[in-house]
């Protein structure tokens, strides 16, 4: 059996914000445009599990649009609420734990934000790649997407793409998988 692997896959502004301080995303429409979606539904095709910070799970909840990780396996990450409902698991057990379990099965994993699940994954080593959608703006402040404390880690570029949008995506892999 193959093992998975871990994945981010998230937008950013060009200061490195992924959301302003009172968890604001509406900048990211700016880049929206129809029938584009920066690769991310054949990204998608390829993702057995999603996992989320609860904080990211409730912001998705308020865009109103249906839930779009259906048919995935679904990770909430939340210290405080627990159980199931029709389309994620709350889970506050280990991360660590979670992520290699889902990797073991063969299953690739999607870290959907926030930072905090984004960075103390880091801190773990769990992420083989690292795909930044950096939008054309800077938001001068706001929750940071990379946060200080994290171990040093050396990356390869796989690609770029541009877009007419001015959103650049990168696609990056820990230098240690290039080398397996």
């Amino acid at each position: 059996m193959k093992t998975g692997k871990a994945f981010v896959y998230i937008a950013v502004s060009l200061d490195g914000y992924i959301a302003r301080e009172n968890d604001d995303i509406d900048w990211l429409s700016s880049v929206e445009k129809s029938g584009e979606d920066y690769g991310y539904a054949a990204f998608m095709k390829n993702i057995d599990t999603v996992m989320m910070g609860r904080k990211t799970y409730d912001k998705v909840l308020t865009l109103g649009t249906e839930f779009w990780h259906q048919g995935k396996d679904c990770y909430v990450i939340s210290r405080t609420q627990t159980g199931n409902t029709d389309h994620v698991q709350f889970y506050g057990g280990d991360l660590e734990t979670l992520v290699t379990e889902q990797k073991a099965k063969g299953k690739n994993v999607f870290v959907d934000g926030g930072a905090e699940v984004v960075n103390e994954l880091m801190k773990l080593d769990q992420f083989e790649a690292y795909i930044i959608s950096i939008l054309p703006i800077f938001l001068g402040s706001g929750i940071r997407l990379f946060k200080d404390g994290r171990p040093e880690l050396a990356l390869e570029l796989v690609h770029s793409t541009s877009f007419d949008t001015g959103l650049v995506q990168l696609h990056y892999r820990r230098v240690a998988d290039v080398l397996q």
